[in-house]
């Protein structure tokens, strides 16, 4: 079996909200192709460009900002470092100027309703996310790029080879857990440490601790923005932000002016499960509200599913004495490699694999991140991601309105607790006793993932998205 090296980074993606898969890895393939189009030489030729949608990107599409995230990516914007309160007013001058500005070079017109067309009955066999690029250049010669958008922020285009630019030699290749259990066994390092050395194929490590530190100061960020701002999220559905007002009710009055005073009032409240609990579902609400909203996230593994490990780890920082960046970067290390075994032996994509693929990878990868840093055991870790994942199984994706709303805001919060509490089972348990290992749990899910109807996989033609009337829900 070829061995697949994925790095920390790659797992977790700075970006923009609603969606990885159909928001963050459109922008980006977009962004390739017209770097494509300058290094063939041909982008001052650009005279028109369509862009063709297909499958999944096609039918949910314009609750996930497809169209938007395109049109920004052709600018030559940067999903990292794009003011996100200028989104709409970057998208109102391209539709009233009917012209865009590709790469940030060369001016041609477009007409988005025209020129961006979702062909919601037609999808290419490689992947339901796929998108294709067709230009006309000035002497009439046709140019066409397609990519697919496979999960995670991850993009592929048609006819390359996977590993094409990542040929690194890591000095301790995994692909499944098993592979992971034997370094760590044969070396006596931590899942975290045996990431750590990998990363060193590709960087050093102060720059790899560097990168996961800003990982999560954009993780806590995002939640405290997000606690902190009100209102209806876009779309139509009239869905209130939630996370503010309970951070209203649960501070009662504590005074604070910043991230870390609000910390230090939220841990003062003191430890009571259901007080714990409330504040692990506003962080998590938090997040989601904000990726609904177009803000900066963080792909944990993807977009809809970004709220559960900031949400995890912000519990461990504020009441479990995590506070330190040596432990919240033991904790993401150690989460992402679980992630990447689940996009190798199975998917990370709701449109292939349902909402198991998000959700319950990002519990599964939360709950590996805690418990190491609880100090439970490698086969401990493992089993806790494997509890994780095993309640999560045949979770479908529907969401309603094609928007990353309902259910999707809400399954953060379950996919949290779920996590913490498959830390618990597994910090008070013997691995060596488990009936599942997490392996066979991952063949499960992708076998779940095959068999799953396709009306179910992010396509909004089934389960609540087709039983929920649009515009009467309060969630």
């Amino acid at each position: 079996m070829p061995h697949e090296p994925i790095s920390v980074l790659d797992m977790f993606k700075i970006g923009v909200g609603p969606s990885s898969s159909h928001t963050l890895g459109p922008w980006k393939a977009a962004q390739r192709f017209t770097q494509s189009l300058l290094d063939n030489a041909v982008l001052f030729q650009v005279r028109q460009l369509e862009i063709l949608l297909y499958g999944s990107l096609a039918k949910t599409g314009k609750g996930h900002g497809t169209d938007i995230a395109i049109q920004l990516g052709l600018c030559g914007e940067d999903p990292v470092t794009f003011a996100v309160d200028q989104i709409a007013a970057r998208m109102n001058d391209i539709e009233a100027m009917r012209k865009i500005i590709l790469h940030g070079q060369h001016e041609i017109d477009f007409d988005p309703k025209e020129d961006i067309e979702f062909l919601i009955n037609e999808s290419l066999p490689y992947h339901p996310n796929g998108l294709s690029f067709l230009v006309t250049l000035e002497d009439g010669t046709k140019f066409a790029e397609t990519y697919y958008s496979i999960g995670g922020g991850f993009v592929k285009k048609e006819g390359e080879e996977t590993l094409s630019k990542k040929m690194v030699q890591l000095p301790f290749p995994v692909n499944t857990s098993s592979d992971l259990l034997h370094w760590c066994m044969k070396t006596g390092l931590s899942i975290s440490e045996v990431v750590m050395e990998n990363e060193n194929a590709w960087r050093s490590e102060t720059e790899t601790r560097s990168a996961v530190w800003k990982i999560w100061q954009v993780m806590k960020e995002c939640i405290y923005r997000g606690a902190h701002t009100e209102g209806t999220l876009p779309g139509g559905l009239n869905v209130k932000r939630r996370a503010a007002q309970l951070n209203h009710k649960l501070i009662k009055g504590a005074r604070y002016n910043d991230y870390d005073s609000w910390v230090d009032a939220i841990r003062a409240g003191g430890n009571q499960f259901n007080y714990i609990l409330d504040w692990v579902s506003c962080f998590a609400l938090a997040v989601n509200e904000e990726n609904a909203s177009f803000g900066r996230v963080v792909t944990a593994p993807t977009n809809g599913a970004a709220g559960v490990i900031p949400a995890v780890l912000q519990y461990y920082v504020a009441f479990c004495d995590g506070n330190s960046p040596e432990k919240i970067i033991q904790f993401l290390l150690a989460a992402s490699e679980v992630g990447s075994i689940f996009k190798k032996g199975a998917t990370i994509s709701a449109a292939m694999g349902g909402c198991q693929a998000e959700i319950g990878v990002s519990s599964a990868m939360a709950a590996a991140g805690l418990t190491e840093c609880m100090g439970g055991t490698q086969r401990q870790t493992l089993m806790a991601a494997e509890i994780a994942m095993e309640h999560h199984l045949g979770l479908t994706c529907d969401p309603i309105a094609g928007l990353v709303q309902v259910p999707c805001i809400e399954r953060n919060t379950m996919g949290a607790v779920k996590a913490i509490t498959a830390s618990q089972l597994a910090l008070q348990s013997a691995p060596d006793y488990a009936k599942v290992s997490l392996d066979a749990v991952i063949k499960t899910m992708w076998d779940t993932a095959v068999d799953m109807n396709n009306k179910y996989k992010e396509t909004s033609e089934g389960g609540l998205a087709v039983n929920i009337p649009l515009g009467l829900s309060e969630c």
